[in-house]
């Protein structure tokens, strides 16, 4: 059993000027999810009603394992907030109520006491977010009831998928009320070497590298691919990293793996992301968190201090997949599995990811073989395609790599509204 030992909370609710950071009105505060582990929270409520329950709770992880939720999903992708600290016309808090969470513990703000409280696998890291979840009710109570769901991005999928697992069943054995209905997985690391054997391939046909390079890295892959298969995780780990710098060599050190678009800087070898009119985007997660943030709610410690740790940690982790548990998701439970992701990503390319969905075991499976895709639009523009099976929910996103929230808004608002419950633009 499950034990939660306290909550530290700090509750400020205010606008800008009068406590909080940003036009909302905000809670946050850490939830102690064992003994000297600590997650810290940053709870957005809806402008879209002057009573916050009548929308859906939707929570936002990062990956990494050890990327803030709270600054780089907040202020560059989905936040009221944009890294220019300007207000952001498509941030999710204009439909429903947003809870960024540093997870897991040591990321961001969240941090631990000592060293042996890191996770050092997956079902460590739902664990802590089910008590967690258990200290967010307890201080706000009222979302219990509120259709809940968790969207992600990247390692966050991974993360995300065994945290609806374990929460399904806190809920089923009463340890936890909440009104949990969905899931959303943005680019996600569910199947690690799907998405990394598929690199070569994709390279090749976008022109960045020639067919001796191509053989070269597919033979690193496919060495990763061995040690994945005999279950050496570290040793997988390890040449993940190989593969990973032999694709920036091959690629003249200038390919993004988080958009293969992103310009390169051909004097310093470098990606400068600009917005359309060519300004380089704004002020650094650290600059926000620590200079700005930090001071405006009160909080003492240092932000990202540990989060370099939250990986080293997880190293033996990184390279298992969990889509045995999406599959779990899909035949035990009835709540909406979202799969979404942008078509120029790198990292988790579309192939990768397309290549394990097609592969999962589930009640839908001769559905979704069956089913065709079909384009959806917004305002007259085509944004992506989708296809459904059973309670699994996919989209190729248009024009976005990585970070569907901020390569394509108008795409990831789309999901939203098919995902979730009561979400309106």
């Amino acid at each position: 059993m499950m034990k939660s030992y306290f909550i530290l909370i700090l509750i400020v609710k205010g606008i800008l000027g009068r406590g909080g950071f940003g036009p909302t009105d905000q809670e946050w505060g850490f939830s102690t999810v064992r003994e000297g582990a600590h997650i810290f929270w940053w709870l957005h409520y809806t402008t879209a009603t002057q009573e916050p329950t009548e929308k859906p709770l939707l929570i936002w992880l990062q990956g990494g394992p050890g990327s803030s939720s709270t600054s780089y999903g907040n202020f560059a992708e989905l936040g009221p907030l944009d890294l220019d600290l300007n207000p952001r016309n498509t941030s999710w808090v204009n439909s429903a109520n947003v809870l960024f969470v540093d997870n897991p513990v040591g990321t961001g703000f969240s941090y631990v006491e000592n060293d042996t409280l890191f996770t050092t696998t997956n079902a460590q890291i739902a664990d802590d977010f089910v008590v967690f979840l258990q200290d967010f009710y307890k201080v706000l109570p009222q979302f219990e009831t509120v259709p809940l769901y968790i969207f992600c991005e990247s390692y966050g999928g991974k993360m995300t998928a065994q945290i609806a697992l374990h929460l399904i069943k806190a809920i089923e054995n009463g340890s936890i009320n909440s009104n949990f209905k969905g899931v959303g997985l943005g680019d996600s690391w569910i199947s690690p070497i799907d998405s990394s054997i598929t690199w070569a391939p994709y390279l090749y046909q976008l022109g960045v590298i020639d067919t001796q390079q191509y053989e070269n890295l597919d033979a690193i892959g496919q060495h990763v691919k061995q040690l994945v298969d005999d279950g050496e995780w570290y040793d997988a780990t390890e040449a993940w990293f190989i593969l990973q710098n032999e694709l920036y060599s091959s690629s003249g050190f200038c390919v993004d793996f988080y958009n293969v678009l992103t310009p390169c800087d051909a004097i310093n070898d470098t990606f400068t992301l600009k917005k359309p009119q060519g300004k380089v985007l704004g002020l650094s997660e650290e600059e926000i968190m620590n200079d700005k943030v930090r001071i405006a709610l009160n909080i003492s410690r240092t932000w990202g201090e540990q989060s370099n740790d939250v990986f080293t940690y997880l190293e033996t982790d990184f390279m298992k997949p969990v889509t045995e548990i999406v599959e779990r998701l899909l035949n035990e439970t009835d709540i909406k599995v979202g799969v979404y992701n942008g078509q120029l990503d790198l990292i988790v390319d579309t192939p990768g990811t397309i290549k394990w969905v097609d592969a999962l075991n589930f009640k839908g499976s001769e559905e979704w073989s069956t089913n065709e895709k079909s384009m959806f639009s917004i305002n007259g523009i085509y944004e992506g395609y989708e296809k459904k099976a059973g309670n699994l929910y996919f989209y190729w996103i248009l024009r976005a790599g990585h970070m569907v929230p901020r390569d394509n808004p108008n795409g990831m608002l789309y999901i939203l509204e098919q995902i979730t419950d009561n979400f309106a633009v």
